[in-house]
């Protein structure tokens, strides 16, 4: 029987049975990590690392949807570290997914070098700043660059990723310019770009891309995702992606 703690709930994903523990307190997964999740790509027996996977939604997502050899990942924080890990033994996963304590900023010393064939990342959208009052909260963490930087976690990618292999991310709009500047700085190619707005009267708030190790300059554009449709219901486009997920278990990152 795994631990609940306090204030922790179990939620039930409806995708092949799978749960995950969340504490009502900290930062829970939100629509982005499903997108994520849908947005990946991968072969038969693949390694795959999460870097800041939080809760472990996005391996536990992908151990359903991908065949892969194993999922790692990483988390620094203790805590949610920990609760990650229970939501794995309580799924029966253990053999595909592993959670790792550890940072970011150590995941080449921890693989070395072409390890894995994907990486994805969901990072700190924010930079931080002097607005954070306490940047021990697990919200800030997730939200600012407070222990980490995006410059860092691309730099860490592009050790660790295999020669070919992808680095799979989501941001924010206003980071594109950086997002791409770090990716060609650390030779990953963006290979596909697809933006993500609330509705098809608002401008994109995310963006999803992939990045390739090694790969030509050619960047693809894929046709705009929305969310909502004009009344204010989840697109066909967005059911598709939930496939099932349950859509009221998740957190806005705001």
């Amino acid at each position: 029987m795994v631990k609940i703690n306090d204030n922790e709930t179990i939620d039930d994903l409806q995708l092949n049975g799978l749960r995950i523990i969340q504490n009502n307190d900290s930062f829970k997964f939100g629509i982005d990590a499903v997108l994520l999740s849908h947005f990946v790509k991968a072969r038969k027996n693949a390694k795959l690392i999460d870097f800041g996977t939080g809760t472990g939604i996005l391996p536990i997502l992908l151990s359903a949807k991908i065949q892969a050899d194993k999922i790692y990942g990483i988390e620094i924080q203790v805590e949610m570290a920990e609760m990650a890990k229970r939501s794995v033994i309580m799924n029966e996963i253990e053999k595909k997914i592993e959670i790792l304590n550890i940072d970011i900023k150590d995941a080449f010393n921890h693989f070395g070098y072409d390890f894995a064939d994907i990486i994805t990342c969901n990072p700190p959208y924010f930079v931080a700043n002097g607005a954070i009052k306490n940047p021990s909260d697990t919200k800030a963490i997730s939200r600012h660059e407070v222990l980490i930087t995006l410059e860092e976690i691309i730099n860490q990618a592009s050790k660790v990723l295999k020669h070919n292999g992808n680095l799979y991310m989501i941001h924010r709009p206003n980071r594109l310019v950086d997002v791409i500047f770090f990716l060609k700085k650390y030779q990953l190619e963006p290979k596909e770009i697809q933006f993500i707005s609330p509705n098809a009267n608002k401008e994109p708030n995310l963006f999803l891309v992939r990045a390739n190790k090694g790969g030509r300059a050619e960047l693809k554009f894929h046709k705009p995702l929305y969310v909502y449709d004009m009344k204010g219901n989840y697109t066909e486009e967005i059911y598709n992606i939930y496939n099932g997920v349950k859509m009221d278990v998740f957190d806005k990152r705001g």
